[in-house]
């Protein structure tokens, strides 16, 4: 077998061929197990095919094992799942098979669900998406290891192209999820489509419709955490795809002139800080506040006579936006969105720090606001440089380093982060005989301020005092 598996994974192969063997079925090991382990990538997974019954072979390699893992099936779809150990049962050794009976398929046009009936192994391969996935490799008898290759999968591996095996508009029509794997397996990868297959997403992408808005988010996601998400970015925008799937960032394209003063394109920005972002982190949702980070520009830009444009506001509109995003794409409404749209709010605070004296306050501000995020947020800011000027960027990480530097010290000595004032709103309720309303709110945001702002310190009689005395000031008296 010339692919690089390890022993382990050998003994699993061999189990396999036994049990196909047994049953008198041809198996093969096909798609992404085999081409990725011909670029040298590690998987965690394996597809059989078989020509004969999937679940029955996927119950009797079951039985090869002690003690033998469950076997989950699917018997509308012919297929089967089981689980196995290869090592001490920690998670790491634990394996994912699926077996599947070697199918034809055909497409109603509205539809991706297929009508499917048992097909030979050229059938199933030629059913698949693209020509470095129909790779197969035998595991019978007379040619055990062999690898059958009928559309050159493996010559496009090596010249990093994604191609369908057959005519792609049937392919990406029979399935236009399809359209959108292309893109991402060359994000992933960082291969090129093939020119014929890349018309055919541009003249199918309407096609992408039918497909279920998780479905869908589930590759962008993919995508956005590839190695270099814009090249998948770029290429959703330049064949239309981009444009019915999320059409918020398509407007972010462009760049306008007006008497002599111009704006940068802000899609492509938004490119170059993903991109920056991901050099950093695999986080899904840092990444994710980077393409959110600018996304209210459009709305908020105009043009200032003598000045140029402008996008004030563009971060709290921008965090507004967030959850609607967030739905409209079937994204979590959860903590993840709330620290993306956190993020959104507050990008442009570490850059107006460096473009004025730093007062105590306003780092207390900003520690108290980012909390437990603050280097999640000091990450996205400094991804946000994407001038092509060294020297500016060099001028500006030096400056966001002397943001660190002061909240570093401010940190020390006061504890803002996940700080909370020493009264708290049913301290003050009980204070002054109040139920929950309007006046303990202003007093609970008073108090803040002035503990923010340095101008009480950060302790439970100075906080009396204050709060006792603003009480007085909107009439209401101690009880």
């Amino acid at each position: 077998m010339d692919i690089n598996c390890t022993d382990k994974e050998l003994l699993l192969l061999e189990k396999i061929a036994a049990s196909a063997a047994k049953l008198g079925v041809p198996a093969y090991l096909v798609g992404g197990f085999v081409r990725d382990k011909l670029l040298g990538r590690p998987t965690k997974d394996a597809d059989i095919v078989c020509v004969g019954d999937g679940i029955a072979l996927a119950n009797e390699v079951a039985r090869q094992f002690d003690p033998s893992p469950t076997v989950s099936f699917f018997k509308t779809f012919g297929t089967a799942h089981i689980k196995v150990n290869l090592g001490n049962g920690k998670e790491d050794d634990f394996f994912d098979v699926e077996f599947v009976g070697a199918r034809k398929e055909s497409y109603r046009f509205e539809s991706r669900n297929p009508e499917v009936e048992p097909g030979t192994i050229e059938d199933d391969q030629n059913r698949r998406d693209f020509t470095i996935n129909t790779l197969a490799i035998s595991l019978n008898k007379g040619d055990y290891g062999t690898l059958v290759d009928p559309f050159n999968g493996q010559q496009h591996l090596e010249e990093k192209l994604i191609k369908t095996p057959l005519e792609p508009d049937q392919t990406f029509s029979d399935d236009p999820l399809r359209m959108m794997r292309a893109i991402r397996f060359a994000s992933q990868l960082q291969f090129v489509i093939d020119e014929k297959t890349l018309q055919s997403i541009a003249r199918n992408a309407k096609r992408i419709s039918i497909i279920s808005q998780e479905r869908i988010t589930d590759e962008l996601n993919k995508i956005i955490l590839s190695p270099e998400p814009s090249i998948g970015f770029d290429l959703l925008y330049k064949t239309g795809l981009l444009q019915i799937i999320f059409p918020p960032m398509v407007d972010l394209a462009g760049a306008e002139y007006k008497d002599g003063h111009g704006h940068k394109d802000n899609f492509y920005h938004t490119l170059q800080v993903l991109d920056n972002i991901a050099l950093k982190t695999n986080d899904l949702w840092l990444r994710w506040a980077a393409i959110l980070h600018d996304i209210a520009k459009p709305a908020t830009k105009r043009f200032e006579e003598g000045h140029g444009w402008t996008f004030h506001g563009h971060e709290a509109v921008g965090g507004r936006m967030v959850p609607k995003i967030f739905g409209k794409l079937k994204l979590p409404q959860n903590e993840k969105m709330r620290l993306v749209r956190k993020l959104v709010e507050l990008h442009l605070r570490p850059i107006s720090l460096t473009k004025e004296n730093i007062t105590d306050s306003a780092i207390r501000r900003l520690l108290f606001d980012a909390g437990e995020d603050f280097e999640s947020l000091m990450m996205l800011c400094e991804a946000d440089i994407t001038s092509k000027n060294r020297q500016k960027v060099k001028r500006y990480l030096e400056n966001f380093q002397l943001v660190r530097q002061r909240c570093k010290e401010v940190e020390e000595s006061d504890h803002i982060r996940n700080w909370q004032p020493p009264l708290s709103g049913d301290m003050i309720m009980s204070l002054f005989g109040l139920p929950p309303s309007k006046p303990v709110g202003i007093l609970k945001d008073a108090l803040k301020d002035a503990i923010l702002d340095g101008i009480i310190p950060n302790t439970y009689e100075a906080a009396l005092e204050f709060v006792t005395a603003k009480a007085k000031e909107i009439g209401i008296s101690q009880q």
